[in-house]
């Protein structure tokens, strides 16, 4: 279901823009009390190889701006994780604790920000993150950008939302159990988002599907989170099962580890290329499909 009502074009519009901005104004109320875990997602070349399959995806004329501007994305598609050393509650955003809301598939948490906050109070709602509201706000964002031609802007906030896109298809990114430290598997979410993904990059193909237009940002990303989430297990269990009789993290625990989740990687890896040059594509064509610049 939409977290949004039925309404025109324009109306739907002004909507998203006053839930976003109650969003942002709310979650920087609600962090100010709270302690920052230490999630993680994706590492730096994981999110770089996403943004480039991301650019594949696209349609002519935004295909050749993105892959005229590809290092421009490459450059800065991490630049989120770099956001926290000045900006404390961005941590916040960049993930979401679903089981702290119950059980799968978490019918009690409204995808309506301002119902979510009406239903919950600003500091649970910070202290479980934030992140399928980022990615709307992203999303409107990218749309102005668009819109004003403000095409370095573009590109930054393309980059950004990069980042947030590919983060929310890490299963550990959307449990209070991020890292393994609540089933004595500490360290997993570097063991599994960075170390195994850089150890196998090479033998994780992409085969490109074309984009397509995204009816409802912010519900499209918690559905994303959602797929997600029903990973967590099969990784725990996984991480579990190939340290077994190993004395410690070595060449063998990767290969046992990579061999059981390999297909769910490239499954998410490829799902986010796709849902980030869908994002990119919803966003041009929600502002009109303007004219691009050459360069």
């Amino acid at each position: 279901m939409s977290a949004f009502p039925l309404l025109t074009p324009r109306a739907k519009a002004c909507k998203q823009r006053s839930d976003l901005a109650f969003f942002q104004a709310a979650t920087l109320a609600a962090c100010v009390v709270l302690a920052c875990p230490t999630a993680q997602a994706w590492g730096p070349q994981t999110n770089r190889l996403v943004a480039g399959w991301a650019v594949e995806t696209l349609p002519g004329p935004l295909r050749a701006y993105f892959q005229t501007n590809r290092q421009f994305l490459l450059n800065h598609v991490n630049d989120p994780a770099k956001w926290i050393k000045k900006d404390p509650y961005e941590r916040f955003r960049q993930f979401i604790f679903l089981d702290s809301y119950g059980r799968f598939p978490y019918l009690k948490l409204p995808h309506s920000y301002q119902k979510a906050v009406t239903h919950y109070g600003k500091k649970r709602i910070g202290r479980s993150g934030t992140l399928p509201w980022q990615i709307g706000a992203f999303s409107l964002r990218l749309t102005n950008d668009f819109r004003a031609a403000k095409w370095t802007k573009a590109l930054s906030d393309a980059a950004a939302l990069d980042y947030y896109v590919a983060g929310a298809h890490d299963p550990l990114n959307t449990t209070e159990n991020y890292d393994g430290q609540l089933t004595g598997e500490s360290g997993l979410s570097l063991r599994f988002g960075v170390t195994l993904i850089d150890r196998y990059k090479n033998f994780i193909a992409f085969r490109a599907t074309p984009a397509v237009n995204i009816a409802d940002p912010t519900e499209h990303a918690f559905q994303i989170v959602l797929e997600a989430n029903t990973w967590v297990d099969r990784i725990l269990l996984a991480d579990r099962n190939a340290l077994d009789d190993l004395p410690n993290y070595n060449g063998d625990y990767y290969d046992r580890f990579y061999t059981v989740v390999n297909f769910l990687v490239r499954h998410e890896l490829g799902q986010a290329a796709e849902d980030v040059g869908s994002y990119w594509f919803t966003a041009w064509r929600n502002a009109g499909e303007p004219a691009l610049p050459a360069h």
